[in-house]
Protein backbone atom coordinates (compact mmCIF):
# COMPACT_ATOMS: atom_id res chain seq x y z
CA UNK A 1 0.00 0.00 0.00
CA UNK A 2 1.24 3.63 -1.06
CA UNK A 3 0.68 4.77 2.72
CA UNK A 4 3.20 2.32 4.12
CA UNK A 5 6.06 4.63 1.56
CA UNK A 6 4.43 7.62 3.35
CA UNK A 7 2.19 8.55 0.84
CA UNK A 8 -1.20 8.71 2.01
CA UNK A 9 -3.33 10.71 4.48
CA UNK A 10 -0.75 12.32 6.69
CA UNK A 11 -2.78 11.87 10.31
CA UNK A 12 -3.17 8.01 9.49
CA UNK A 13 0.61 7.82 8.82
CA UNK A 14 1.48 9.68 11.92
CA UNK A 15 -0.53 7.11 13.64
CA UNK A 16 1.56 4.38 12.70
CA UNK A 17 4.82 6.18 13.13
CA UNK A 18 5.47 6.33 9.43
CA UNK A 19 7.17 9.55 8.33
CA UNK A 20 5.09 11.44 5.98
CA UNK A 21 6.64 11.62 2.28
CA UNK A 22 3.15 13.45 0.56
CA UNK A 23 0.22 14.36 2.10
CA UNK A 24 -2.68 12.84 -0.14
CA UNK A 25 -5.98 12.39 1.55
CA UNK A 26 -7.46 10.18 -1.00
CA UNK A 27 -5.19 7.69 -0.96
CA UNK A 28 -7.01 4.53 -0.12
CA UNK A 29 -10.27 6.29 -0.60
CA UNK A 30 -13.10 6.17 -3.72
CA UNK A 31 -12.97 2.25 -3.61
CA UNK A 32 -15.53 0.81 -5.62
CA UNK A 33 -16.01 -2.66 -7.36
CA UNK A 34 -18.53 -4.53 -9.46
CA UNK A 35 -20.67 -6.46 -7.13
CA UNK A 36 -21.55 -9.97 -7.86
CA UNK A 37 -25.11 -12.39 -7.02
CA UNK A 38 -24.88 -15.84 -8.62
CA UNK A 39 -28.08 -17.50 -9.51
CA UNK A 40 -27.74 -21.42 -9.13
CA UNK A 41 -29.57 -23.89 -10.76
CA UNK A 42 -29.05 -27.97 -10.52
CA UNK A 43 -28.38 -29.46 -13.57
CA UNK A 44 -31.05 -32.97 -14.30
CA UNK A 45 -28.02 -33.76 -16.54
CA UNK A 46 -23.86 -35.01 -16.22
CA UNK A 47 -23.18 -32.66 -18.30
CA UNK A 48 -21.30 -29.68 -16.29
CA UNK A 49 -17.67 -29.73 -14.66
CA UNK A 50 -18.74 -30.18 -11.22
CA UNK A 51 -17.54 -33.63 -10.88
CA UNK A 52 -13.97 -33.89 -13.02
CA UNK A 53 -10.92 -35.68 -12.38
CA UNK A 54 -7.70 -32.40 -12.55
CA UNK A 55 -5.41 -35.31 -13.40
CA UNK A 56 -7.63 -36.87 -16.02
CA UNK A 57 -8.30 -33.37 -17.45
CA UNK A 58 -4.72 -32.18 -17.61
CA UNK A 59 -3.27 -35.29 -19.49
CA UNK A 60 -6.25 -35.00 -22.03
CA UNK A 61 -5.06 -31.12 -22.47
CA UNK A 62 -1.66 -31.93 -22.49
CA UNK A 63 -2.27 -35.10 -25.33
CA UNK A 64 -4.73 -33.68 -27.41
CA UNK A 65 -5.39 -29.90 -26.86
CA UNK A 66 -9.19 -30.50 -26.17
CA UNK A 67 -11.20 -31.02 -23.23
CA UNK A 68 -12.26 -28.99 -20.21
CA UNK A 69 -8.85 -27.74 -19.95
CA UNK A 70 -9.35 -25.71 -22.93
CA UNK A 71 -12.39 -23.96 -21.34
CA UNK A 72 -11.83 -20.48 -19.52
CA UNK A 73 -14.96 -21.69 -16.97
CA UNK A 74 -16.93 -19.03 -17.72
CA UNK A 75 -17.98 -19.89 -21.06
CA UNK A 76 -20.50 -17.10 -22.16
CA UNK A 77 -21.14 -13.75 -21.30
CA UNK A 78 -23.20 -10.80 -22.05
CA UNK A 79 -24.87 -7.35 -21.37
CA UNK A 80 -28.13 -6.22 -20.33
CA UNK A 81 -29.80 -2.64 -20.29
CA UNK A 82 -32.69 -3.17 -17.52
CA UNK A 83 -35.22 -0.59 -16.78
CA UNK A 84 -33.37 1.08 -14.19
CA UNK A 85 -30.72 2.04 -16.71
CA UNK A 86 -29.97 6.00 -16.93
CA UNK A 87 -29.20 5.77 -20.32
CA UNK A 88 -28.87 3.97 -23.41
CA UNK A 89 -25.91 1.89 -22.04
CA UNK A 90 -26.48 -1.61 -20.23
CA UNK A 91 -26.10 -1.46 -16.90
CA UNK A 92 -25.76 -5.16 -15.71
CA UNK A 93 -23.42 -7.93 -16.96
CA UNK A 94 -24.11 -11.61 -17.00
CA UNK A 95 -20.90 -14.34 -16.73
CA UNK A 96 -22.12 -18.30 -17.20
CA UNK A 97 -20.67 -20.70 -15.99
CA UNK A 98 -21.30 -24.61 -16.28
CA UNK A 99 -20.76 -25.26 -12.63
CA UNK A 100 -22.15 -25.00 -9.74
CA UNK A 101 -20.03 -22.07 -7.87
CA UNK A 102 -20.66 -20.85 -4.75
CA UNK A 103 -18.16 -18.66 -2.28
CA UNK A 104 -15.51 -18.53 -5.29
CA UNK A 105 -15.71 -22.05 -5.50
CA UNK A 106 -14.35 -22.74 -2.29
CA UNK A 107 -17.66 -24.55 -1.12
CA UNK A 108 -17.94 -27.81 -3.53
CA UNK A 109 -21.32 -29.23 -3.87
CA UNK A 110 -22.78 -32.43 -4.88
CA UNK A 111 -24.32 -33.19 -7.95
CA UNK A 112 -24.55 -31.25 -11.34
CA UNK A 113 -25.45 -27.54 -11.54
CA UNK A 114 -24.66 -24.37 -13.83
CA UNK A 115 -24.43 -20.35 -12.51
CA UNK A 116 -25.11 -17.21 -14.02
CA UNK A 117 -23.25 -14.53 -12.61
CA UNK A 118 -24.85 -10.83 -12.57
CA UNK A 119 -23.26 -7.88 -11.09
CA UNK A 120 -24.48 -4.30 -11.21
CA UNK A 121 -22.05 -2.14 -13.90
CA UNK A 122 -21.74 1.90 -12.21
CA UNK A 123 -22.00 0.91 -8.38
CA UNK A 124 -22.65 4.36 -6.82
CA UNK A 125 -21.26 3.01 -3.29
CA UNK A 126 -17.58 4.02 -2.07
CA UNK A 127 -15.45 2.41 0.53
CA UNK A 128 -11.54 2.82 1.32
CA UNK A 129 -8.65 0.99 2.39
CA UNK A 130 -6.81 1.65 5.46
CA UNK A 131 -3.49 0.74 7.21
CA UNK A 132 -3.50 -1.75 9.91
CA UNK A 133 -0.82 -1.89 11.36
CA UNK A 134 2.72 -0.03 9.70
CA UNK A 135 3.80 -4.04 9.25
CA UNK A 136 4.67 -4.28 5.65
CA UNK A 137 3.51 -7.65 6.05
CA UNK A 138 0.36 -7.45 8.00
CA UNK A 139 -2.96 -7.30 5.55
CA UNK A 140 -4.21 -3.71 5.04
CA UNK A 141 -7.96 -2.80 6.39
CA UNK A 142 -10.85 -3.21 3.46
CA UNK A 143 -13.85 -1.59 3.64
CA UNK A 144 -15.68 -2.36 0.55
CA UNK A 145 -19.18 -0.82 1.91
CA UNK A 146 -21.01 -1.79 -0.69
CA UNK A 147 -24.54 -1.31 -1.07
CA UNK A 148 -24.51 1.82 0.74
CA UNK A 149 -25.09 4.60 -1.28
CA UNK A 150 -27.79 6.34 0.22
CA UNK A 151 -30.21 6.62 -2.71
CA UNK A 152 -30.02 2.55 -2.64
CA UNK A 153 -29.60 2.45 -6.50
CA UNK A 154 -27.33 -0.30 -6.39
CA UNK A 155 -29.43 -2.20 -4.39
CA UNK A 156 -31.98 -1.94 -6.93
CA UNK A 157 -29.84 -2.70 -9.62
CA UNK A 158 -28.67 -5.84 -8.46
CA UNK A 159 -32.25 -6.96 -7.80
CA UNK A 160 -32.72 -6.21 -11.91
CA UNK A 161 -29.90 -7.99 -12.24
CA UNK A 162 -30.63 -11.40 -10.37
CA UNK A 163 -34.61 -10.86 -12.17
CA UNK A 164 -32.45 -11.09 -15.69
CA UNK A 165 -30.22 -13.76 -15.01
CA UNK A 166 -33.47 -15.68 -13.50
CA UNK A 167 -35.28 -14.73 -16.61
CA UNK A 168 -32.44 -16.09 -18.83
CA UNK A 169 -32.27 -19.30 -17.36
CA UNK A 170 -35.95 -20.02 -17.24
CA UNK A 171 -36.08 -20.07 -20.83
CA UNK A 172 -37.38 -22.76 -23.14
CA UNK A 173 -33.25 -23.74 -24.12
CA UNK A 174 -32.55 -25.01 -20.36
CA UNK A 175 -35.53 -27.23 -20.32
CA UNK A 176 -33.42 -30.33 -20.71
CA UNK A 177 -31.60 -29.74 -18.34
CA UNK A 178 -32.77 -26.90 -15.09
CA UNK A 179 -33.31 -28.84 -11.80
CA UNK A 180 -34.25 -26.92 -9.07
CA UNK A 181 -32.64 -23.58 -8.29
CA UNK A 182 -30.21 -23.71 -5.57
CA UNK A 183 -29.60 -19.92 -5.18
CA UNK A 184 -31.72 -17.70 -4.85
CA UNK A 185 -33.80 -20.83 -4.46
CA UNK A 186 -37.42 -21.39 -5.42
CA UNK A 187 -39.41 -19.52 -3.09
CA UNK A 188 -37.26 -16.35 -3.37
CA UNK A 189 -39.16 -14.20 -5.38
CA UNK A 190 -40.19 -10.92 -3.47
CA UNK A 191 -38.12 -7.55 -3.67
CA UNK A 192 -37.52 -8.30 0.25
CA UNK A 193 -36.43 -11.63 0.09
CA UNK A 194 -34.17 -11.21 -3.00
CA UNK A 195 -32.72 -7.78 -0.94
CA UNK A 196 -32.00 -10.70 1.76
CA UNK A 197 -30.44 -13.08 -0.68
CA UNK A 198 -28.10 -10.16 -2.06
CA UNK A 199 -26.63 -9.16 0.85
CA UNK A 200 -25.77 -12.73 2.38
CA UNK A 201 -24.45 -13.85 -0.63
CA UNK A 202 -23.38 -11.44 -2.78
CA UNK A 203 -19.72 -10.82 -3.54
CA UNK A 204 -17.14 -9.19 -5.49
CA UNK A 205 -16.07 -10.38 -9.12
CA UNK A 206 -12.95 -8.72 -9.03
CA UNK A 207 -12.80 -5.34 -10.17
CA UNK A 208 -12.03 -3.37 -6.97
CA UNK A 209 -10.42 0.44 -8.69
CA UNK A 210 -10.18 3.96 -7.27
CA UNK A 211 -8.02 3.93 -4.43
CA UNK A 212 -5.02 6.10 -6.48
CA UNK A 213 -7.45 8.35 -8.49
CA UNK A 214 -6.36 9.94 -11.49
CA UNK A 215 -7.99 13.74 -12.68
CA UNK A 216 -6.84 17.26 -13.26
CA UNK A 217 -8.07 18.37 -9.99
CA UNK A 218 -5.74 18.95 -7.18
CA UNK A 219 -7.12 16.42 -4.86
CA UNK A 220 -6.75 13.42 -6.75
CA UNK A 221 -3.76 11.62 -6.42
CA UNK A 222 -2.46 11.00 -10.31
CA UNK A 223 -2.02 12.98 -12.72
CA UNK A 224 -3.34 12.62 -16.50
CA UNK A 225 -0.33 11.20 -17.14
CA UNK A 226 -0.57 8.87 -13.92
CA UNK A 227 2.20 10.87 -11.81
CA UNK A 228 1.73 10.87 -8.15
CA UNK A 229 1.51 14.31 -7.21
CA UNK A 230 3.81 15.82 -4.82
CA UNK A 231 6.24 13.01 -5.29
CA UNK A 232 8.85 13.32 -8.34
CA UNK A 233 9.70 10.07 -11.07
CA UNK A 234 6.81 7.89 -9.03
CA UNK A 235 3.40 6.92 -11.13
CA UNK A 236 0.92 4.49 -10.35
CA UNK A 237 -0.06 2.13 -12.96
CA UNK A 238 -3.01 -0.27 -12.87
CA UNK A 239 -6.11 -0.53 -11.62
CA UNK A 240 -6.24 1.94 -8.75
CA UNK A 241 -6.08 4.74 -10.87
CA UNK A 242 -9.26 4.46 -12.46
CA UNK A 243 -11.23 7.34 -10.98
CA UNK A 244 -14.58 5.55 -11.79
CA UNK A 245 -15.20 1.79 -12.69
CA UNK A 246 -15.72 1.22 -16.41
CA UNK A 247 -18.75 -0.64 -17.49
CA UNK A 248 -17.22 -3.96 -17.69
CA UNK A 249 -14.12 -6.43 -17.26
CA UNK A 250 -11.24 -4.08 -16.06
CA UNK A 251 -8.29 -6.32 -17.29
CA UNK A 252 -8.03 -4.83 -20.80
CA UNK A 253 -8.46 -1.22 -19.49
CA UNK A 254 -5.58 -1.92 -16.85
CA UNK A 255 -3.07 -3.31 -19.96
CA UNK A 256 -4.50 -0.48 -22.16
CA UNK A 257 -3.78 1.63 -18.84
CA UNK A 258 0.13 0.28 -18.79
CA UNK A 259 0.72 0.61 -22.33
CA UNK A 260 -0.48 4.14 -22.01
CA UNK A 261 2.20 4.52 -19.18
CA UNK A 262 5.20 2.89 -20.91
CA UNK A 263 4.73 5.43 -23.74
CA UNK A 264 4.91 8.43 -21.44
CA UNK A 265 7.74 7.02 -19.84
CA UNK A 266 9.80 6.53 -22.70
CA UNK A 267 8.83 9.69 -24.47
CA UNK A 268 6.68 8.42 -27.30
CA UNK A 269 3.46 10.47 -26.68
CA UNK A 270 2.89 13.86 -25.11
CA UNK A 271 -0.10 15.51 -24.03
CA UNK A 272 -0.92 19.11 -25.08
CA UNK A 273 -4.14 21.22 -24.66
CA UNK A 274 -4.81 22.97 -27.98
CA UNK A 275 -7.93 25.32 -27.46
CA UNK A 276 -8.55 24.03 -24.33
CA UNK A 277 -8.81 20.38 -25.45
CA UNK A 278 -6.71 17.52 -24.12
CA UNK A 279 -5.42 15.45 -27.20
CA UNK A 280 -2.12 13.01 -28.21
CA UNK A 281 0.48 13.69 -30.19
CA UNK A 282 2.97 11.83 -31.26
CA UNK A 283 6.43 12.94 -29.62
Amino acid sequence: MAALSGIGPAAMLRRFGIDVAADRAEVGRNLHDHLDACTVVRCTQPVTYDRTNDVAIALRYLMFRDGIGTSNIAEAGGFVRSRLAPDARPDIQLHFVPAILDDHGRNRMPGYGYTLHACALRPKSRGHVELGSADPAAKPLIHANYLSDPCSEDLATMIEAVRAAREILRQAAFEPFRGGEIFPGDDVETDAALTAFIRRKAETIYHPVGTCRMGDDAAAVVDPELRVRGIAGLRVVDASAMPRLIGGNTNAPTVMIAERASDLILGRVRLVRPAGRRETALA
